[in-house]
């Protein structure tokens, strides 16, 4: 049995798997030893990995090494099933190697476009047996947030899926103006780097992914685990 923890800048996913497959997930919003000491319970996992992009998990690795005799804290200098092909290394978020290496794990030796839609947008691409980098813009929830706070009058208006277009009201103004011009963007994205990479494989994942997957005129396949499964892929690789 794997544990997989992966500490993002505003919640932490735990995942258990057994045989390659989630048996266990949950979602805190913090990564210390009492949150994930209840998620395993009396368990005591074969391999763990932390994966983390906002702070120091010194003291959850070192109560995870009291549960488990293979823990693997996961950086830049990891092992992966790819170069990493990136001027800055240590300054690259772990979750998008994560996704990366999820994606490969689904399409080894594939050109990957791996599109991440969780508080921020992140675009990576993978080709040639190379992490070659990507982008990072503000996901749904900042564009509408940034428009409701740097504005004086504009409401703060919730991610949906129904709206007019074009719009007749303000609210659908927003809805439609943030929700549709992800869209584009992405669909731009893909478009280019189609013509790029003639048999690229395009994959989703993060919590607005079913959201602008269902939108998209080009084609995408949604993975809502991949960031986990990729995990639990590097924690084979590397313990």
């Amino acid at each position: 049995m794997n544990l997989i923890i992966d500490i993002g800048n505003t919640t932490t996913k735990a995942a258990l798997f057994e045989k390659g497959l989630i048996i266990r997930k949950e979602r805190f919003m913090s990564a210390d030893p009492e949150s994930v000491g209840g998620f395993i319970g009396s368990r005591h996992p074969d391999g763990a990995i932390v994966s983390s992009v906002s702070h120091d998990p010194s003291a959850l690795l070192a109560f995870l090494r009291t549960r488990s005799g293979r823990v693997h804290h996961l950086t830049f200098r990891s092992a992966y099933p790819f170069s990493i092909d990136y001027d800055t290394p240590e300054t690259l978020g772990v979750d998008r190697l994560a996704a990366a290496a999820g994606a490969y794990m689904h399409y080894p030796g594939a050109d990957l476009l791996v599109i991440d839609a969780g508080s921020a947008l992140t675009i990576d691409l993978v080709s040639g047996g190379a992490y070659r980098g990507g982008s990072i813009s503000p996901g749904l929830s900042m564009r509408f947030r940034a428009l409701h706070e740097y504005t004086g009058r504009l409401p703060l208006v919730n991610k949906r899926s129904n709206f007019t277009f074009p719009a007749r009201t303000t609210e659908d103004a927003i809805a439609a103006g943030v929700v549709t011009g992800l869209v584009y963007e992405i669909n731009e994205y893909i478009r280019t780097f189609e013509e790029r990479h003639k048999k690229l494989v395009t994959v989703i994942t993060g919590g607005d992914s079913e959201l602008i997957s269902s939108r998209t005129e080009r084609k995408i396949i949604a993975y809502p685990d991949l960031v986990t499964e990729g995990l639990n892929f590097l924690l084979d690789t590397n313990v």
